[in-house]
């Protein structure tokens, strides 16, 4: 979705919207964990998708590995997650305050304090949700892996 699409969405959406977001690269049991968690905290969950271009700057000149469109259709593919918005910018602030959630969730390697858009979402009485982080998984050492010995 586009941002507008995905305001469209926000205003039609039922309950407790909740919201997360990432680059999702390659897919593994730690973006699985995140997303149903997420998802368990409301009744509605929308991705913001870190675009190829904004993936770049935050991760190097390798990165994505997967396309946006590829990412996006993957993660909207899932169960779990209701919508999908691509967003340009190294933060998805832009997006926390045009949609306005309800409640916002990330992974154990952020706290409540460093997580964009947690003081926008607090301010309208919203909630913060820290998903701990699944052992072992990551994007990079998958990315690793396959690299093998150096």
């Amino acid at each position: 979705m586009t941002l507008e699409e995905a305001r469209g969405w926000r205003a039609c959406a039922p309950g407790r919207v909740v919201f997360t977001n990432g680059v999702f690269d390659l897919l593994h049991p730690g973006h699985v964990d995140v997303l149903t968690r997420a998802r368990r905290c409301g009744d509605a969950l929308i991705v913001g998708l870190n675009s190829d271009a904004s993936v770049r700057r935050l991760k190097g000149p390798e990165r994505p590995v997967r396309s946006e469109a590829e990412r996006a259709y993957v993660l909207a593919a899932l169960e779990a997650v209701d919508a999908v918005v691509l967003f340009e910018e190294d933060t998805p602030l832009r997006l926390v305050v045009a949609l306005e959630p309800d409640v916002i969730v990330k992974g154990g390697d952020y706290t409540p304090d460093t997580i964009v858009g947690a003081s926008e979402v607090r301010t309208r009485g919203g909630e913060v949700v820290v998903v701990p982080l699944t052992p072992g998984q990551s994007t990079t050492s998958i990315i690793e892996k396959l690299r093998g010995p150096r």
